[in-house]
């Protein structure tokens, strides 16, 4: 149950007060009536007008009038909500010239304050003070909890939180106000464990962890907060946390007052010690009905084509599957079948066909698992998060996180999840619901025999007849019933499966002067030409043939070279560089393969091909190529389209970085952005394509290796944003192979300095410091100046995390005089920034501050972007050293802001991290909290050394709180990373350790 106003309003007074005429809230004049609000300072309004009430002693007296719902308030008791025990001698007369004053005040509305009885009354319509909507808020909000909207109830109880202006009855004196300002303030507090109760329902439990952990401390012996943050720790995978918070609380408990915790604390750590299953997935009532609408309902089903035929009984098979899934756990039904055979045509039918039974959304991915490079589960959850309404900063790394965290978004709700062409059961594990009233729908070559419980059906070739009857749909009935026997006849040689008789219909469709016999006698002929062919592929591929034999020359060398590019799709943009085409031409000759059915159109300006077409694309680029090198040309435009294009990003984010005049060469151009968040934008959309390419020429060497290594460096933003990192590391490691094959000191360099950074980012220092040390010998051999600045750079941030401040200071030193050498000033600001910061550990703040500043001014006056916010990170720094905090919250707060803005999700969680070093230091141990939680928040980004860092500090924040158990399971957690990583920290955290165990 919500709870509910401590006010209690005299209804039928009221009512008679709306028959007599007031006009009520919603009504027409509302906006010119009389409006109060006591959740906040006491105010009156008519309109936008803000009425003049008088004194504190005056409002007093008409909040009280408020309070009491319309009823009369007796002289006496006025008296005594107002003064209490010591009235002035005057008092009742005081109380005549407020009401006669307040009535003055409301002018022409004077008569809703009464004089009966002796005493006085404020009688207005319902909704005209604020408690009214706060009231109607929390109701609608039961309501819909009780419905099962869980999603729709927390919001409504935000709202009514909203409508709070500060502390209630603010600056009013009096034993009244005081009494009902403790009343509202309880039931305020009451809503929000109420809000918080429902953000762990549907799963929102890290973000919740902040507040939790403030409002403890806020409220210490407040037990239900406790358990919510219990509860919400557990849930984030922070089970020691959970328990420490326990300890801490019966330890409080016990001093302050001398009891024990309550029952449902006790009994919530008794199952968090037995690691309940139940406690892991938000709660559900059992009487609960389908969960209502969530925040967003995706719809990604690919549409159904309107020819689909026969398949009845697979039809109702898998319907009665998904409309039956309610009440288990989840409903798995996989489709297995040849290449060609209609499943994914079958499972969008079914699938559109049943979407009324998931009203929460319907999720649609193609796993690629027939070809070369199958879909990575940890990219799709990303994928589906994002669907759902996860922000990226939400997301974490790493197949299980994501895994458990999108089960626990589903929870509740229910959604379909279509998971087309998978590989094997490993890769589609990781992407089941496994939600009661959700289901999945899966589609493979193989039988998905590892899906325990999964509903199996094997999906054969049409039968004669529904064969026929697809054929005569696209082809018309007029021509088939002339020559029935010819159409059976094209049926059977395309092996009665969908996929090839579509095309060869779609031909005969295409050539109205054709009879079916002329092509009955075609196919045939392609037939016995392709005998060497297994069975199974054999109609298939004389389809193709028949198909591909037909085209116009522009159109059948845009099939070939388009199926070359790997990737799940390729833009019309990046086709264009393929074909070596103007965009216009290339849609029209897209589209013209799109309505043969040898290529899809996945979304617009977007396209790919069936598994099974790209094969035979690239059979036939191998086997008809023209003139010679033909397709390698295509592969190369296509590397050189989105070089170009990301360097243009780069540079376009990082304005007078050398970058660009090192970069190999490209003689294709890309796409050319001026505005940053659409090039920023396109960066991230294409980065499943672009990771694809740089990983298609893996093998490759010379100038095409090099220009794919300077793609990576280019495109690191994908790199530090977390969404693509572990593609984007696979790739660097793949050309750093590549580059030590082919003996190319410069491509070894140049990867060696990508997988310098990655490793930087990911923690792993030993690694990147190995990295770093060979480009750096490289460079010196080539005399290349990318890995002479950037390794330099980063070993000397690499040397100042461990403490090695000599190394650190000369290997900046080394950056500096390759980035002034190379006219490279938004490097050297970088390399000004990173001095820094080992002049400030090394105890020289006010050098420090002066190299800072210096690196802010390079970055303003060469007008960069985001990198300014580097400046401003290292700036905050230097000032928190000088005890200058308010200075430093302003310049992260900037920093902040930037790296939000730019998507640099490791720099958004650092720069918490240092807003709560900056908090602590100035003894706000609260605020120092929060934003080491909504460091933490950030998940899976930087490594564990750097969420070591974390915890470290927000332990601190936490002991200052009076929690040292919490604080105890955040040192202890952070120390066995160090002493597993070897780092120097290790002591520091020993020493924390043993001063609370002390105590």
């Amino acid at each position: 149950m919500l709870t509910q106003s401590p006010r209690t309003r005299q209804t039928g007074r009221a009512t008679e007060r709306d028959k007599q005429g007031v006009t009520m809230a919603g009504d027409t004049g509302h906006g010119q009536q009389l409006r109060f609000t006591v959740l906040g300072p006491v105010r009156a309004r008519r309109g936008r007008e803000l009425l003049n009430t008088g004194s504190p002693q005056q409002r007093a007296l008409l909040a009280a009038l408020l309070l009491r719902g319309g009823r009369t308030a007796t002289a006496p008791e006025l008296v005594d909500a107002l003064w209490g025990d010591e009235p002035p001698h005057a008092a009742l007369a005081a109380l005549r010239t407020y009401a006669s004053r307040l009535r003055k005040a409301f002018g022409r509305d004077a008569d809703v304050l009464v004089s009966e009885s002796g005493g006085y009354a404020v009688r207005i319509g319902l909704g005209c003070l604020d408690i009214d909507r706060a009231e109607h808020l929390v109701a609608e909000a039961e309501k819909t909890r009780a419905s099962g909207d869980r999603h729709r109830a927390r919001d409504l109880i935000n709202e009514a939180l909203g409508v709070w202006d500060g502390e209630p009855l603010a600056g009013l004196p009096g034993p009244y106000a005081e009494t009902q300002r403790t009343r509202l303030e309880e039931w305020r507090l009451s809503l929000i464990e109420t809000r918080l109760d429902l953000d762990l329902e549907v799963g929102s439990h890290a973000e919740a962890v902040s507040e939790l952990t403030a409002l403890t401390a806020a409220h210490p012996l407040r037990e239900r907060l406790r358990e919510l943050l219990m509860l919400a720790l557990y849930r984030s995978g922070r089970q020691a946390e959970a328990l420490a918070v326990y300890a801490d609380t019966r330890r409080l408990l016990a001093d302050e007052l001398g009891v024990d915790p309550c029952p449902e604390l006790s009994e919530l750590q008794q199952r968090i010690l037995n690691a309940d299953a139940d406690l892991a997935l938000p709660f559900v009532p059992d009487d609960r009905p389908c969960a209502g609408p969530a925040f967003i309902r995706p719809a990604q089903l690919p549409a159904t084509v309107s020819d689909f035929t026969g398949r009845a009984a697979f039809v109702d098979e898998l319907g009665d599957q998904l409309a039956t899934c309610d009440g288990r756990v989840m409903a798995v039904s996989a489709v297995a079948g040849i290449g060609g055979v209609g499943k994914t045509t079958l499972a969008v039918h079914v699938a559109h066909a049943a979407r009324h039974h998931f009203p929460d959304g319907q999720l649609y991915v193609d796993l690629q698992g027939a070809g070369p490079l199958p879909a990575e589960p940890e990219a799709v959850l990303g994928s589906f998060l994002r669907a759902l309404g996860i922000l990226d900063d939400a997301i974490p790394e790493g197949v299980q996180e994501r895994s458990a965290l999108f089960r626990s978004t589903l929870d509740g709700r229910r959604v379909l999840a279509l998971l087309d062409n998978a590989r094997d059961a490993a890769q589609v594990r990781p992407l089941l619901p496994g939600t009661e009233g959700c289901a999945a729908l899966v589609t493979s070559r193989t039988r998905m025999v590892g899906l325990a419980g999964a509903h199996l059906v094997d999906l054969d070739v049409m039968s004669p007849d529904e064969a026929l009857v697809l054929f005569t749909r696209i082809v018309g009935t007029e021509r088939v019933e002339a020559e029935r026997d010819a159409a059976m006849d094209v049926v059977a040689a395309c092996g009665f499966l969908p996929l090839a008789i579509r095309i060869a219909a779609s031909r005969l469709a295409a050539r109205r002067t054709w009879t079916v016999s002329v092509l009955a006698r075609k196919l045939g002929d392609e037939r016995r030409r392709l005998d060497e062919l297994r069975a199974g592929d054999l109609a298939v591929k004389a389809t193709f043939e028949l198909g591909y034999g037909q085209l116009e020359p522009g159109q059948a060398r845009a099939f070939r070279l388009l199926g070359l590019a790997d990737g799940p799709d390729i833009s019309l943009a990046a086709a264009a560089a393929v074909l070596d085409l103007d965009p216009d031409a290339t849609e029209e000759l897209l589209e013209s393969l799109v309505d043969t059915s040898l290529l899809e159109s996945a979304a617009p300006g977007r396209y790919r091909y069936h598994d099974l077409v790209r094969l035979y694309a690239r059979a036939c680029a191998e086997r008809d190529e023209y003139p010679p090198g033909e397709g390698a040309a295509a592969l190369s435009r296509l590397l050189d389209f989105y070089l170009a294009t990301t360097a243009g990003v780069y540079v376009l984010e990082r304005p007078g970085d050398q970058l660009l005049a090192h970069l190999t060469p490209t003689t294709h151009p890309g796409l050319v952005f001026t505005d940053q968040g659409a090039a920023a934008d396109w960066l991230f959309a294409e980065a499943g394509c672009l990771l694809a390419c740089v990983r298609q020429h893996a093998s490759a060497t010379g100038d095409t290796l090099r220009r794919s290594v300077d793609l990576l460096l280019a495109a690191k933003d994908l790199a530090e944003s977390g969404a693509d990192s572990r593609l984007y590391e696979q790739a660097a490691t793949a050309l750093l192979a590549a580059a030590q094959a082919a003996g190319d000191a410069q491509a070894e360099g140049r990867a060696r300095t990508v997988l310098t950074h990655v490793h930087s980012l990911a923690g792993r220092f030993n690694q990147a410091d190995e990295h770093a040390l060979h480009a750096v010998l490289l460079s010196h051999t080539t005399g290349d100046p990318i890995p002479c600045g950037h390794a330099s750079n980063n070993r000397g941030i690499i040397a100042t995390y461990q403490h090695r401040y000599e190394d650190a200071e000369a290997y900046i030193g080394q950056a500096l005089e390759c980035f002034r050498d190379d006219g490279n000033r938004p490097c050297e600001a970088s390399a000004l920034s990173n001095l820094a910061r080992v002049h400030l550990d090394t105890g020289r703040i006010d050098s420090a501050i002066e190299l800072a500043e210096q690196a802010i001014a390079l970055y303003r006056e060469i007008k960069v972007s985001w990198r300014l916010a580097n400046g401003l990170y290292t700036y905050g720094l230097a000032l928190t050293h000088a005890r200058r905090f308010d200075e430093a919250l302003r310049q992260l707060n900037d920093a902040m802001s930037i790296f939000v803005d730019n998507r640099q999700r490791l720099w958004e969680a650092m720069t918490h991290y240092r807003l709560a070093e900056v908090h602590l230091a100035a003894g706000r141990p609260t605020a120092a909290a929060h934003h080491a939680e909504q460091a933490l928040k950030l998940r899976g980004i930087g490594g564990e050394w750097r969420r070591s860092n974390v915890l470290t500090v927000l332990g601190r924040s936490l002991e200052a709180l009076g929690q040292p158990g919490r604080a105890r399971a955040c040192w202890t957690e952070a120390l066995a990373v160090y002493e597993q990583l070897g780092s120097p920290e290790a002591a520091e955290v020993r020493q924390l350790l043993s001063v609370v165990q002390a105590a």
